[in-house]
């Protein structure tokens, strides 16, 4: 045993910047955490950027030149992603396509049998003047979106570049997609099409308080800054739901790395519960999220098809070269 450790030792070369790394990447989780409380979740895109190379430079210390240069490609390619994402989502409310209004209400009536599950959830959960637990816990889900993808995303491109590639592939597609129906599709949100602000009135006056959870926990900074983003952000690019979407995402894509089914079963249910928070803040129709959790299933089946035939052929050069060689 003690041959084979030290043969394995004068084999694998030391990692000298391991500590270096780790106190980087501790510094890096204590000032983000303290910022987390003090003014809140870092969600307009240039900040996240940032942040996640900060992050990435952490776990890229003492790493050789050619994973740097590999780094620097990977993040030019992924701010290019969310800059076309930003520019298509953000313009799609203005290219005179047909507003979506009574169609999703109506899908929705269907699935439930008649029934507005937005107007039910309000008229049976929601309290003007309490904040209940579950405020707490849906507005914790809803916010979970700008920070569970980043961390997926930093977490595999620290650790490994063949599954952030494979990550990288599947979401663009679910982006490129969701923005094309946001050009093709635009459509109203519940509390868009309850609100006396707007001429259609179709739905039971409707209350948009995605933020009282956070702000009772705390955040009010966050708060702030959120309810300031909503003025420039596009309102009608809500279906398909890319909450739902980003939530189904990141659990399926991890979900064949993960044994106990316990684990599982919860990891399943986050999408769940983000789509009730989702349709209980008046943020989106059941059928939004119905259909971001469709095309993420179709980018997986897609690139699970494409991969597993360029494995097939690798395999099968591999097997001609043996037979060469033979």
């Amino acid at each position: 045993m003690v041959n084979l450790r030290a043969a394995v030792r004068s084999t694998v070369r030391r990692d000298r910047c391991f500590w270096i790394r780790a106190g980087a990447l501790a510094a890096y989780t204590g000032v983000y955490v303290v910022r987390l409380r003090t003014e809140g979740l870092i969600v307009d895109r240039i900040s996240v950027v940032v942040s996640l190379l900060v992050f990435l430079c952490c776990a890229f210390l003492g790493r050789p030149w050619r994973r740097w240069g590999l780094l620097v490609v990977d993040a030019m390619l992924y701010a290019s992603m969310w800059f076309a994402y930003e520019m298509t989502r953000g313009s799609a409310d203005r290219l005179g396509m047909p507003l979506q209004v009574e169609a999703v209400r109506n899908i929705d009536r269907v699935m439930f049998l008649g029934v507005d599950p937005t107007a039910w959830l309000q008229r049976h959960f929601f309290h003007p003047d309490d904040v209940r637990w579950y405020d707490n816990v849906a507005s914790t889900v809803y916010y979970t979106h700008f920070v569970l993808p980043v961390i997926a995303l930093a977490v595999l491109w620290a650790t490994s570049r063949l599954q952030w590639v494979r990550f990288m592939k599947r979401f663009a597609t679910v982006l490129a997609v969701s923005c094309a129906m946001f050009v093709v599709l635009p459509t109203a949100p519940p509390w868009m099409a309850s609100s006396r602000r707007f001429p259609f009135q179709i739905m039971p006056m409707l209350t948009r308080h995605t933020w009282r959870g956070f702000a009772d926990l705390g955040f009010n900074g966050f708060v702030r800054d959120w309810n300031n983003g909503l003025d420039w952000a596009n309102a009608v690019a809500a279906l398909p739901s890319l909450h739902t979407a980003f939530a189904v995402f990141v659990p399926a894509f991890f979900l064949p790395m993960v044994r106990p089914r316990w684990t599982k079963v919860l990891m399943m249910a986050f999408p769940v519960a983000m789509l009730t928070a989702l349709v209980y803040f008046a943020e989106h129709w059941v059928i939004d999220g119905v259909v971001g959790a469709a095309i993420v299933g179709a980018s997986f089946w897609f690139w699970n098809r494409r991969e597993a035939r360029q494995r097939e052929r690798r395999a099968t050069r591999a097997r001609a070269a043996l037979v060469v060689l033979s």
